[in-house]
């Protein structure tokens, strides 16, 4: 791979490598998609019946696709080595939960998310340091601390972007939104802006199919494993908290679910009665927005999110 960057130069490797990511993709895709397990359809989604038959668990196929070209063009590190591993268990968790016939609990899945927050925590930490980037300053946190705070940015990432996951093109396109927004951060990324692009290259892909109206779901196999995968490029872009901006949509949207549902369980504390959660589900059911309005206006409050955060940090 060295000789062939010396060659050719990284943006070429980089074009060849979205380029790959695609293709392989796309044909994983239509090889496989009547091998997949089919979705139930959810009863308590606006339009979820709209969904049942339909296969389900393509981020099984997405993510494979991310980690072979991957480990394919990327300089082999094993802190990358160990991210590859963790972003196939989350996506695993989730697959295995779409293929299953009864819903994973709550707190198994919760448990499995918390394991792998924790590898990839310490993983960084690791191999990265303390040191945080915010705004124009710089500082370092407590190992504690700060390890602390990458396991609740793992683990939120995960579960707010699964929880978005729910209307034809949403949540891969408000991926590829932030992922591209993160490119921005080259310099500090290194390698993982080309993992940024592969990653890219495959959402596209997977978005050819499941653009309104949808052939094929990535199910929770697909959205835990975006999650992670953002998160990591959060970290390694040396701007954690810059997360709160680069994923502002998908923060909102899906973490008021989390909240009602969590200060109902442990403090029978009830919030938020007349909104629907996720907040896409309150805006289609509620103010009869279609599904394309709501992937158009989550898409353009996402660009002004990140608009703002390149301007605060650059």
């Amino acid at each position: 791979m060295l000789q062939l960057i010396s060659a050719t130069g990284q943006q070429t490797v980089d074009a060849l490598a979205f380029l790959l990511a695609f293709a392989l993709t796309a044909l994983m895709d239509s090889v496989f998609h009547d091998k997949l397990p089919h979705d139930h359809g959810r009863a308590f989604a606006v339009n979820g019946e709209l969904s049942k038959g339909k296969a389900r668990g393509s981020g099984l196929i997405f993510v494979l696709c991310i980690a072979l070209v991957t480990l394919a063009v990327v300089a082999f590190k094993v802190e990358y080595l160990i991210y590859t591993v963790l972003l196939i268990a989350s996506m695993l968790s989730g697959y295995f939960d779409d293929a299953s016939e009864t819903a994973w609990n709550e707190y198994k899945k919760g448990l499995i998310d918390f394991v792998i927050a924790v590898v990839a925590g310490v993983t960084y930490l690791n191999f990265n340091g303390t040191s945080v980037n915010f705004l124009s300053t710089t500082f370092t946190i407590a190992y504690p601390l700060y390890l602390l705070l990458i396991v609740i940015l793992i683990w939120a990432s995960i579960n707010v972007v699964n929880c978005t996951d729910g209307v034809d093109g949403l949540s891969a396109s408000l991926a590829v939104s932030i992922g591209t927004f993160l490119l921005a951060y080259g310099e500090e990324l290194g390698d993982y802006s080309t993992a940024a692009i592969v990653f890219i290259g495959a959402l596209l892909a997977y978005l050819w199919s499941n653009a309104k109206p949808s052939s094929l779901l990535m199910g929770d196999a697909g959205s835990r494993a975006m999650g992670f995968f953002l998160a990591i490029l959060a970290l390694k872009c040396g701007h954690p908290f810059a997360f709160l901006l680069a994923a502002l949509v998908f923060i909102v949207d899906g973490s008021l679910g989390i909240l009602k549902i969590s200060f109902k369980r442990f403090l029978h504390i009830s919030i938020l009665k007349n909104t629907l959660t996720p907040l896409h589900d309150h805006v289609r059911k509620r103010m009869g927005w279609s599904d394309e309005q709501v992937v158009a206006r989550w898409l353009i409050l996402q660009a002004v999110a990140s608009a703002l955060l390149l301007l605060m940090t650059r």
